[in-house]
């Protein structure tokens, strides 16, 4: 089979790219042919003249689609899959797909169909729901993106999008990474037929799980709000003995406390078998986001490299881990419950380990390649039917 993978990239590596490259290495492990056709947002960053361009080509962008067309009568693939669509690609790449007959998977890793900015957060870090059923015109009243041309532009384009219907009419499958996801989905109109449940894949680790039970407490992401990481700091500061570290890209919003607790150390981006170490060196993975994740790459690596992880009680989290099983759940922005918990687990050295056992028999047993690539199958040839019944 012939997959052509479009996606719009991020001016940042983000897990959600990550998951899109392990999806494509596992269809090539199973001899398909995957190409990419690809944009990326770096083109466009810190520029004045990028940022318009990119409030215009969001909203609806030719080029990209015609671009795209001469690559389909090239490529002739069998199934297009289609990943972020902002803000160079934009829904309009959805008509040469469809005037060539060739059915079409959208992989949903967030909630951007119903919120501009894909979050599902107000500007205070609170879940937010109010710009779904059409209602974009809050992003703009609540200045979501901090910026009132951003907040107009990922409005609008949001708002194109559903009332064009290209976006829901150009595709024959949605891939949603959890119930939790697909029962939002259903909730804003998207026909269950259309759509198809598929968890993130199990990470490919390199290098053996040699049973150490790690120093540190890890959070391992993009450093941003929605993602936890001032409670993450919360909890450093109030477990002063246990040290605290941080893997990830800075997101351009963060601020940097001027207070920031000693016992917590800021490490950069990590990859391969350097963050497969960084994990076994961890003796926690905490990941506390407060939004409704699609599927955090970051928790299915820990407890395959046998560590307990503690994270929150909402979105798709909570049914990857099982309180008190290979995990603990807490209330998402309660600070004082994080370092409670983390208090709590850190110290119980066989309880750590009895934890990391069991989220390595979960792992293995629910996320491996093998099962992910079966459903995957199994979404491909429901989008086929689903084209030919259009």
């Amino acid at each position: 089979m012939k997959v052509l993978y479009v996606h719009n990239e991020y001016a940042r590596p983000s897990g959600e790219e990550h998951a899109a490259r392990e999806l494509v290495a596992l269809l090539r492990e199973h001899g398909h042919e995957v190409r990419w056709f690809t944009r990326s947002s770096a083109e466009i960053a810190d520029s004045v003249a990028g940022k318009f361009k990119a409030l215009v080509a969001g909203v609806y962008n030719p080029f990209s689609a015609r671009r795209l067309a001469r690559v389909l009568d090239e490529y002739k693939p069998d199934i297009v899959q289609v990943q972020n669509l902002y803000p160079l690609l934009s829904a309009a790449v959805f008509a040469p797909i469809r005037k060539r007959g060739i059915p079409v998977v959208m992989r949903c890793p967030n909630y951007r169909l119903f919120c501009p900015s894909g979050l599902s957060l107000d500007p205070s870090g609170n879940v937010c729901e109010r710009c779904w059923g059409g209602h974009e015109l809050n992003c703009v009243r609540l200045n979501c993106l901090g910026s009132r041309s951003r907040s107009v532009g990922y409005a609008v384009r949001n708002a194109f999008g559903r009332a064009s219907r290209m976006i829901l009419d150009g595709v024959d499958m949605f891939i949603t990474q959890s119930g939790f996801q697909r029962d939002k989905f259903i909730g804003q109109g998207i026909p269950e037929h259309k759509i198809g449940v598929l968890p993130g894949i199990s990470p490919v680790i390199n290098i053996d799980n040699d049973g150490r039970l790690g120093d540190w407490v890890s959070f391992v992401g993009r450093v941003s709000a929605e993602k936890g990481i001032y409670e993450f700091i919360e909890a450093a500061r109030r477990n002063p003995a246990i040290h605290f570290k941080v893997a990830g890209n800075l997101d351009a919003n963060f601020v940097m406390p001027d207070d920031l607790p000693p016992n917590i150390e800021f490490v950069g981006f990590r990859k391969g078998d350097d963050l497969d170490r960084f994990y076994l060196d961890s003796r926690l993975i905490v990941v506390p986001s407060k939004w409704y994740e699609g599927f955090p790459n970051v928790i299915t690596r820990g407890m395959l490299l046998g560590k307990p992880v503690v994270t929150t009680s909402i979105g798709a989290m909570q049914s990857i881990i099982d309180h008190n099983e290979n995990g603990l759940l807490v209330v998402p922005g309660d600070s004082d419950a994080l370092s409670s918990a983390i208090a709590d687990l850190y110290p119980d050295s066989d309880r750590c380990r009895r934890m990391g056992a069991k989220g390595y028999e979960k792992a293995v047993a629910s996320y491996s390649r093998r099962q992910i690539y079966d459903t995957l199958m199994q979404i491909y040839a429901r989008a086929a039917d689903n084209l030919k019944s259009r």
